[in-house]
């Protein structure tokens, strides 16, 4: 892609989000702006449900599929390399509780199921 098509869709999108944040705001409600925390706790609760800890919220069902939960877990752990020494102390403690939690979690269902 040039880069005056990647500047000018770069703009468009800011433009957008822009756009977007005036709206709610003009209709008081509520930006919902995402974080490093939020983000790792969601990819947290997909593996959870994957596991069938969590009931899938659009089946209502607890399923199993090890091979997305594993997925997700390999996802974590790329993240943990990648942002090595640029987290603060609560994200840190985050992603390695969480990352610890859903490893034993992913080996006990491993071998119960």
């Amino acid at each position: 892609m040039d880069q005056d098509k990647k500047k000018t869709i770069d703009k468009n999108w800011k433009e957008q989000v822009n756009k977007e944040k005036q709206t709610y705001q003009k209709n008081n409600q509520p930006y919902h702006k995402p974080d490093f925390n939020i983000f790792i706790s969601s990819l947290s609760m997909q593996a959870m449900i994957a596991l069938g800890r969590l009931e899938n919220p659009v089946t209502k069902k607890q399923e199993k599929n090890y091979d997305q939960a594993r997925y997700l877990i390999d996802t974590l752990e790329i993240i943990e390399a990648k942002t090595k020494n640029n987290l603060d102390d609560q994200e840190r403690k985050l992603l390695d509780e969480s990352l610890f939690s859903l490893r034993m979690a992913y080996l006990e269902e491993k071998k119960n199921g």
